[in-house]
């Protein structure tokens, strides 16, 4: 008898799951099953009663914020679950109708013409990393906040620090010799002062966790090998390893800097080749690292105490990978701004290339 395949579409959300199923014949159409509540004890008992009809079940989900328990589950019961990626889910262009039911049809028809493209999952350890690493992200962004408002508050009241940075040792104790002149003004620069510096100690605890428990993760290696490159300390590198986990996903660094959206975007059309600014598609979280590392390269090539302390105890090659990268990159953004390109630019093309070193490293080791 022959195995009976059934391409189930599941639209997940925060309180209910809508399903669609299609057989693997082409000639079937898709039979909605209809809406459950979010909850893997209902989600069993229907998918107990398609196995029953003796079908092989594969399913399938997009991403988003309801995250990976559900593909965790039904993998751990041996029910084949994928996670696919929103942004490369195939849609007409004249459809201007979308809902549960529909979503659902579409993820179940797809995936039975396989046209869908699946998302790494990470484990639940490497999951775990990738969630603390982006509250530090989160905790720097309330920090900036705090500060602009704090400082647009001083401004109001022409308050101006003369000094030369701001929000360094100097400038607090600028800022605690500064005495308003009504209570109200008093008590609303004191919770401004306190935010800050709440937010501050905030991440400087996430900064303390990632740093211990980077070493206990089995990504410690890689951590600590993405190090031995110039603009990578702990947090990018952190940030790369926790986001990408295993690079052996990608048979080639172009491929690398295309899921970063590193690379230009391209209208071209018969003899007319147009490239554009890059794609930004993929993971903004690398991207935005490696273009906060590529600043380093602004300067001439050399090994400072701070590099030379972060590379010891790294595999010979891996440094070598390093200097020819540091050698390259520095050289590539003199001749880019030399040439007129904007810094902004320049630091992109380096972020690009940053990438691909990225990758000859994690391949390097063992």
């Amino acid at each position: 008898m022959k195995k009976i395949v059934k391409y189930i579409g599941l639209d997940v959300h925060k309180k209910t799951i809508t399903i669609s199923v299609i057989n693997q014949e082409r000639n079937e159409e898709v039979r909605r099953y209809g809406q459950i509540d979010n909850n893997m004890m209902q989600l069993d008992k229907v998918l107990r009663k398609f196995i029953s009809q003796g079908a092989t079940l594969n399913c399938v989900y997009e991403a988003g914020s309801c995250g990976y328990h559900i593909y965790r589950h039904l993998n751990g019961n041996g029910i084949k679950c994928s996670v696919i990626a929103p942004s490369k889910v195939p849609r007409k262009s004249g459809d201007r109708i979308k809902n549960d039911r529909r979503d659902a049809d579409s993820l179940a028809r797809l995936n039975r013409a396989g046209e869908l493209t699946p998302i790494y999952v990470p484990n639940p350890e490497d999951e775990a990393l990738r969630d603390l690493v982006r509250a530090r992200e989160d905790s720097k962004k309330a920090l900036r906040k705090a500060k602009q408002q704090c400082g647009a508050f001083l401004l109001r009241h022409n308050l101006i620090y003369s000094g030369k940075t701001q929000w360094s040792n100097a400038h607090f104790n600028w800022l605690a010799d500064i005495s308003m002149p009504h209570p109200a003004l008093h008590v609303t620069f004191q919770e401004y002062i306190d935010t800050i510096r709440s937010c501050q100690q905030r991440v400087d605890r996430f900064t303390a966790h990632i740093r211990e428990l980077s070493e206990q993760s089995h990504l410690s290696p890689l951590i600590k090998a993405l190090q031995s490159m110039r603009g990578i300390s702990l947090i990018i590198s952190a940030t790369i390893a926790a986001e990408i986990v295993d690079f052996k996903r990608f048979n080639h660094p172009e491929k690398l800097m295309a899921y970063l959206g590193l690379i230009p975007s391209e209208y071209s059309s018969g003899d007319t080749v147009k490239k554009g600014p890059i794609t930004k598609t993929g993971n903004t979280h690398v991207r935005k690292a490696l273009i906060e590392a590529a600043q380093a390269y602004r300067l001439p090539a050399r090994i400072s105490r701070a590099l030379l302390k972060r590379q010891e105890g790294v595999p010979d090659e891996i440094r070598q990978i390093s200097w020819k990268a540091q050698c390259r990159l520095c050289s590539r953004y003199k001749r880019l701004t030399g040439r007129g390109k904007k810094a902004n630019v320049a630091k992109t093309a380096i972020a690009r290339e940053l990438a691909g070193f990225s990758w000859a490293i994690a391949k390097a080791l063992p």
